[in-house]
């Protein structure tokens, strides 16, 4: 099963592997237990990167992402009872997908003085437009722009992206299953029958297996992919 080190280590390793200079951060909410992580990434050298783009990725490992990770979903049932066909704690195609959120933010440096609505609605337009068109893993793109109050004048401090990648890690058909109907069934729930005996007719329940760990390493290289992406396609937006 896949855990919450496993998904951190593998976006590290493919921001490594893409020279994205990386600031990890780890939480742990003492009240619900999940956990929390977020990192910045960014090209070039620490020195000065508040000038530059930069991309903070983040993401929520809630505790029943962790029952998954420690018992699987034979597990997880076996906590609150008998294990039976219509559990739902063994339909683990009916999970939430992980939620990966980017954040974006490109510095106009004071470059934004005196920007008229018209440039900086001009410029988030083409900034969605291209950012969607090098996304390959993401679900929605949102461009925005942060002001700031100087000398009785709202001004442009920065242009911002959201964007929100969707990581189906408990569906038994990984990615494939990412646009399944809500509670659909899953192909590989089955009911299994053990070999008969004397004294045991009964089935027995065969919970979904997903294996993660066999392709989140590949998704999670396209979307630090993605993110360089972004990153340099925002280093060359011009003020208007």
């Amino acid at each position: 099963m896949l855990t919450y080190e496993d998904v951190t280590a593998f976006f590290l390793k493919a921001a490594t592997n893409l020279e994205l200079v990386t600031h990890p951060e780890y939480w742990t909410n003492g009240r619900s237990m999940e956990r929390e992580f977020a990192c910045v990434c960014h090209f070039g050298s620490c020195e000065g990167s508040e000038t530059r783009s930069s991309c903070t990725l983040s993401f929520t490992w809630s505790t029943l992402d962790t029952a998954l990770s420690l018992e699987g979903p034979v597990g997880v049932c076996d906590f609150f009872h008998e294990p039976d066909e219509q559990c739902p704690h063994l339909h683990t195609s009916d999970i939430p997908p992980l939620e990966l959120d980017l954040s974006y933010v490109l510095p106009l440096n004071g470059s934004g003085t005196g920007l008229s609505e018209a440039s900086l609605l001009n410029m988030t337009q083409t900034l969605k437009l291209r950012a969607s068109e090098l996304s390959s893993r993401t679900i929605e793109t949102r461009p925005g722009v942060n002001m700031t109050l100087q000398d009785s004048r709202l001004q442009a401090e920065s242009l911002t992206v959201q964007q929100r990648v969707e990581l189906p890690i408990w569906h038994p058909d990984g990615m494939h299953g990412l646009h399944d109907e809500p509670h659909s069934r899953s192909a590989r729930f089955v009911q299994r029958s053990r070999p008969a005996t004397d004294d045991d007719d009964e089935d027995e329940v065969v919970a979904d297996n997903p294996r993660p760990e066999d392709w989140l390493p590949q998704v999670m290289f396209d979307v630090c992919l993605d993110i360089s992406q972004v990153l340099e396609i925002l280093d060359t937006i011009t003020v208007f």
